[in-house]
């Protein structure tokens, strides 16, 4: 309904009848809430996908370290600079082969270098395909120590340092705020030696 405005001073009238007139309210407030409507939908996606990925590759970590820690240890002297020993390299495998299986990509790390500090493997990806400024590291280590009732006990610890890129971010910028996530998700297993 159009209100109808008496003018008895055309400009008083005019700015009347606009103030009352509300056919245009419902654009102004959709236009307003929408940069903040947006921000929450991207929000909820992009740290439940966080999440998701955390979960997987805590998987992947723990199937690592059962798969280390089931092998023997009497082949962890035989490593060199060039060649891990086969029960790190059956760990590597089986977490590469579950990010494979979760489509999840390996940033190269399947062509990385490794480094190895007494019984501590760190591989790194040589390049990062996954978009992020992060590196995508797996660390073995089988001679990782947890106290258990004064009792020093010996197992496999499986490390992944993942690239995360946030989108939150840039959607955050649109409404003036500014958020920076951190760049790597990182996620740890342990697993008692057998051996």
């Amino acid at each position: 309904m159009i209100p109808t405005c008496i003018p008895r001073f055309r400009v008083l009238a005019t700015l009347r009848c606009g103030w009352t007139d509300e056919r245009a309210s419902q654009i102004v407030e959709f236009a307003l809430s929408l940069p903040l409507l947006v921000l929450f939908v991207v929000g909820i996606f992009d740290f439940s996908g966080a999440v998701s990925l955390k979960q997987k590759l805590t998987n992947a970590a723990r199937e690592g370290a059962r798969v280390a820690a089931a092998d023997p240890a009497n082949d962890l002297g035989n490593g060199s600079a060039k060649i891990a020993p086969d029960s790190v390299a059956d760990a590597f495998q089986v977490v590469d082969n579950y990010l494979a299986s979760e489509n999840i990509a390996d940033c190269g790390l399947s062509v990385g270098t490794f480094t190895a500090t007494g019984l501590t493997w760190v591989f790194t990806a040589t390049g990062s395909p996954c978009g992020a400024t992060a590196a995508f590291v797996l660390t073995i280590n089988r001679g990782c120590i947890q106290k258990v009732n004064a009792v020093n006990l010996v197992g496999t610890c499986v490390t992944i340092q993942y690239p995360y890129k946030w989108q939150f971010g840039s959607v955050s910028s649109l409404v003036g705020g500014k958020f920076t996530g951190p760049t790597s998700l990182t996620t740890t297993a342990m697993a008692f030696n057998e051996n």
